[in-house]
């Protein structure tokens, strides 16, 4: 049984670059993460000697990676996707799949539908195994509300597969219905978007991670506060819960550690949830699913960007700034 507050750092192993994302093979330790350093990477953290090796590369960084089944789908700010077949180490497919940079790569919880999120503001769902596009998904706006250029910067299934999360720069979330793509309901963090029309006419923040409770009713959404120095990110990690259903907020989180929350996951019996980002120094935060207390506040040696599971959420896998780290957290 998974408990937060036996949280401990395990192993920790150095990387040559920043890592944005992080996917596993189920029932292993084999993970696979995708890099500033525009590469793809596998490695085995069972291994006595974690050796990560490379798989291939994309025009830029790579700022999203999905297992489905034995494929892994890639995305990076080359605007690429790329399918890759994980038993054989070979390329299956790779083109153009969005107008500008990829944010983020999903699975559904099946393994049968990708999503992707882009600067373009679309969320697209792929055949995860043949790669035909399956649907659109269109709604957040392209500009901020003063004229600048938005971001779609992240997505999450629910865990039935029924449902998709979107969630943009200026704080807005949008729940769709997969089946169908229809926009069922939307809601609000503007809290998170930070305007500085005095100094630089330039805007930061935004909803960086969401997730769905496992019964599929309560959104939870990761960013930061409003913050003072628009070149730093100099506010505290935020993180919001909504019944999105009725589009009611139920609680407003603020850490005591600055930065923004890049990932956020709830655990298998919706008690808590994790919330794991940084600015210079990273962190990682376990709240009650209420949003009403700490469970947990653990500094990470590293910004960290991604992060997750195994089956019985005992383990936690990290990634980030130049590091990968392996947490225990067993009752």
């Amino acid at each position: 049984m998974s408990n937060p507050e036996k949280l401990k750092l395990s192993k920790d192993h150095g990387l040559k670059a920043i890592a944005f994302s992080v996917a596993r093979v189920p029932n292993t330790m084999k993970v696979f993460f995708g890099c500033q350093d525009f590469k793809v990477y596998e490695t085995d953290l069972a291994a006595m000697k974690v050796e990560p090796k490379e798989l291939y590369t994309h025009g830029s960084y790579v700022t999203g990676v999905a297992l489905a089944g034995k494929t892994l789908v890639s995305g990076g700010y080359d605007c690429k996707l790329t399918w890759f077949d994980t038993d054989t180490k070979r390329e299956i497919r790779s083109g153009e799949a969005h107008a500008k940079w990829i944010r983020g790569v999903f699975a559904s919880p099946d393994g049968n539908l990708v999503a992707s999120v882009a600067d373009d503001m679309v969320c697209k769902l792929w055949d995860a195994y043949s790669g035909k596009l399956v649907n659109e998904l269109r709604g957040h706006a392209e500009k901020t509300p003063h004229g600048f250029g938005s971001m779609l910067y992240a997505a999450a299934f629910s865990a039935d597969g029924k449902y998709i999360a979107t969630a943009d720069k200026i704080g807005k979330t949008m729940i769709w219905e997969v089946a169908s793509g229809k926009k069922l309901a939307e809601v609000e963090a503007p809290i998170m978007y930070t305007w500085d029309q005095a100094q630089r006419l330039h805007s930061i923040g935004g909803i960086r991670s969401v997730a769905f409770s496992p019964d599929g009713k309560t959104i939870a959404v990761g960013g930061t506060g409003k913050i003072g120095n628009i070149d730093h990110l100099e506010a505290k990690g935020r993180i919001e819960l909504f019944d999105w259903a009725t589009q009611k907020r139920l609680a407003e989180y603020v850490s005591d550690k600055q930065g923004i929350v890049n990932h956020l996951e709830y655990s298998p019996d919706g008690s808590w949830i994790v919330g794991a980002g940084g600015a210079g120094e990273g962190f990682l935060v376990f709240i009650d699913a209420a949003g009403k207390k700490t469970i947990k506040s653990e500094k990470a040696g590293m910004h960290v960007h991604d992060l997750l599971f195994t089956e019985k959420q005992e383990t936690l896998i990290a990634v980030g700034h130049n590091k990968l780290a392996v947490y225990e957290m067993k009752g």
